[in-house]
């Protein structure tokens, strides 16, 4: 088997030498005028046959059904396989792709966020005087500057700051850090600064004071992954090719080469997930775009294969905005086992992460309790003391698998290169496997070369450089404001859809239904903490989404960023699908629970749940007991020793205070470890021992019950004056 490591073959290598040649201004002006240039050869001469309007899934499988035979097979509907699809389909190649999931539903939805050309590969490839690494590098922070560029509503820079603590550590990480500059050459988004301790303060306020020497700011990008993965395999099929999810390759075809007598690999025969129904799709050329599963797909062509993908598990979570500034990362370069940690705002929340560890493969990783305390205790030791990091706070968490490339006796996943393979079977299957996020489209580049050369496939030239995805073509900046203007939309709602949909927000703005409120006019949300509206569940069928959990998790980014918010919105959700794709009841059940079981396992509701449990310890001194059953009997008149429904509903009424009786139902049922309807005395304890600790927050019991009784001795006794008299 031939292997061939995948180097960048576009000129970038001059980036620094023109960089020195130009001002700064100049230089800007000059990177804006060269992607300007790219942009308009991408476009020149490529037909959009479904600019208009997406063709539907139907439409697409038939196409896979009734096509002789296409150019191109992409399996895998990742950040590569639909890369992959839109390089082959903008060649003029017949292209086919097709996912056993959805789109982005495994690695690619559960990145850090980031756009970036890796610092830490930087200082390995210095340190250790390599070059392919450093030319990896280089591959990805021009790949960077393009990623901003095609997809602008979707993705922004972000400036990231390195807290230093000691003196010596200032021009150390200062010189690295230009030096990541310079490699970017013509492609650097802003050129790095020095902070003072008063100013990293000022940037930063919640940023750990003491033995804070100042700090240093860079610049690399962030974006909407999952949203961005699905723009790549939407232009994919707005150009024509004919693209599937829920669609799995149960073998692959073959055929024997008449003029070698070989076996050679023709194709894939496919079943519909959602139907159980199967076909051949037909291919002059197969490609194996599966990110972790790679190793499954080769040895479906040949048996004993060796493997070539070691798996690395990263987790992370997702903690509440006020923990960093809204337009502020952190980079802890240096964590207690050596492992570097991102600390960053990301769609109003605060993401964590990530951590390195060799694991299986799965479809269904699951982010474990030790490492989501691992990333904890280490933004603990960033932060000031005076704000506490509580495990309570943790609103989701996920664990993504990477699928580095290795020798498989290899143990130390941390040691591995990120670059990629380009592989070619003795049967012409064409292997892609390891990488970045950022270098999708260079990989995939590199990949039809190699496909085309080796199956003598009749292409143009690639054209992906600078080609503008999925919403980018109509937006700006300012777009959100004609959405409120135009269609009555609530500002952060319209700058919500402007961010994700690009272009295409005015076609979601046109499916919102009118509230009848007097503002907003149009755009009922789906949890009134999150910007998410109920036109957008229209919309993801439109945009291939089949099930609740694409909608949660991937058309809108719900269930990643607060499990209980995606949890109350289910029921909504899985409504609008129902009625729009006619499900029977039936069906509608199914998806519910099968949505539940996917936040539950992999976005750490499960871990959030345990955090009060009933064996949890009662770690309350004296007068917190005393003062806690005193609070509960409050509640408890008659000393039953128990609450229900009932007795919380009588005393809010007693304040004024009235609540949804199916919502005092949930907030019951947090707390009720039992599930038998009430919450007794030991589970009162047992929940603000847990809140003390910090293991949960934000218990609506908790605050309901602290700011009624609050609220009771305010009021103190009722006179017999005020109450109109007696007997």
């Amino acid at each position: 088997m031939a292997f061939r490591r995948a180097l960048r073959r576009t000129a970038v290598a001059g980036g620094g030498a023109v960089a020195a040649a130009f001002g700064l201004s100049q230089l800007m002006e000059y990177r804006r005028t060269q992607a300007r240039l790219a942009h308009v050869a991408a476009e020149a001469e490529l037909k959009v046959p479904y600019a208009d309007e997406l063709p539907s899934r139907q439409t697409q499988l038939a196409a896979l059904r009734d096509t002789p035979e296409f150019d191109v097979l992409v399996v895998g509907g990742g950040a590569t396989g639909a890369g992959c699809a839109l390089d082959a389909v903008t060649r003029n190649l017949k292209t086919a792709l097709v996912e056993r999931s959805d789109f982005s539903s495994g690695t690619s939805s559960r990145s850090t966020k980031l756009i970036h050309g890796g610092v830490r590969y930087l200082q390995k490839a210095i340190m250790q005087l390599d070059y392919e690494q450093y030319m990896m590098v280089k591959e990805a922070l021009h790949e960077r500057a393009n990623l901003l560029e095609i997809a602008p509503h979707l993705s922004a820079p972000l400036p990231i700051m390195l807290p230093v603590y000691k003196w010596w550590q200032l021009p150390y990480y200062w010189a690295g850090i230009k030096m990541y500059d310079l490699v970017a050459g013509i492609y650097c988004l802003k050129s790095s600064y020095v902070l003072s301790k008063s100013k990293a303060l000022e940037h930063f306020p919640m940023l750990k004071k003491d033995k804070l020497v100042g700090a240093i700011v860079y610049y690399d990008g962030q974006h909407n992954d999952a949203r961005m993965n699905l723009a790549i395999a939407l232009s994919a099929a707005r150009h024509g090719a004919a693209v599937a999810n829920y669609t799995e390759v149960v073998r692959l075809l073959k055929t024997k080469d008449p003029q070698t007598g070989k076996e050679r690999v023709c194709g894939a025969r496919c079943r519909d997930v959602t139907t159980g129904q199967e076909f051949d799709v037909r291919a002059k050329c197969v490609i194996n775009a599966t990110g972790p599963f790679t190793d499954s797909l080769r040895q479906m062509d040949k048996q004993e294969t060796s493997n070539i993908c070691q798996p690395s598990a990263g987790v992370h979570i997702v903690i509440p905005g006020y923990y960093s500034p809204d337009n502020m990362g952190l980079l802890d370069p240096a964590t207690s086992d050596g492992r570097v940690i991102f600390f960053l705002p990301w769609e109003n929340m605060t993401i964590a992460g990530t951590t390195d560890t060799p694991t299986n493969v799965t479809a269904h990783p699951i982010p474990g309790e030790d490492d989501i305390n691992f990333i904890l205790r280490e933004v603990r030791n960033y932060l000031s003391p005076d704000v506490e990091v509580r495990r309570g706070d943790v609103l989701a968490a996920w664990s993504g698998i990477r699928p580095l490339v290795t020798d498989p006796n290899s143990k130390d996943t941390q040691s591995i290169c990120r670059n990629h393979i380009v592989s070619i079977s003795d049967s012409g299957l064409v292997t892609i496997a390891g990488g970045k996020w950022t270098t999708y489209r260079s990989m995939a580049e590199e990949t039809l070369d190699a496909a085309i050369t080796s199956h003598s496939l009749s292409a143009e030239p690639c054209r992906t450089v600078g080609l503008m995805l999925e919403g980018a073509k109509g937006w700006t900046p300012t777009l959100y404001i004609r959405l409120v203007q135009d269609y009555g939309l609530e500002k952060e709602v319209a700058q919500h859809l402007a961010s994700t949909y690009g272009g295409k927000a005015f076609d979601v703005a046109k499916m919102a239904k009118v509230t009848g409120k007097r503002w907003p006019i149009v755009g009922k949300r789906l949890v009134s903490e999150f910007p998410y509206i109920e036109a957008e569940v229209l919309y993801a069928i439109k945009e291939y989404a089949c099930t609740a959990i694409d909608v949660i998790a991937r058309r809108t980014r719900l269930g990643f960023l607060n499990v209980q918010a995606a949890d109350e919105a289910l029921p909504r959700i899985v409504h609008i699908m129902g009625k729009e794709l006619n499900w029977s009841q039936e069906k509608r059940t199914e998806e519910l629970e099968a949505a539940k079981k996917f936040l539950y396992h992999e976005m750490g509701y499960r871990s959030r749940s345990e955090q009060l449990t009933k064996t949890s310890e009662i770690n309350l001194d004296y007068q917190e007991v005393v003062r806690y059953k005193n609070r509960f009997h409050k509640f408890d008149k008659e000393s039953k020793g128990f609450i229900t429904t009932v007795d919380v509903q009588r005393v809010l009424e007693s304040i004024n205070v009235h609540i949804d009786e199916n919502a005092l139902h949930e907030i019951l049922n947090e707390v009720d470890l039992n599930k038998n309807g009430q919450v007794e005395i030991d589970e009162f304890l047992q929940l603000m021992s847990a809140v003390k600790k910090g293991h949960v927050s934000d218990s609506r019991l908790a605050i309901l019950m602290k700011t009624a009784e609050e609220t009771l001795e305010t009021r103190g006794p009722v006179t017999v004056d005020r109450s109109g008299g007696g007997v």
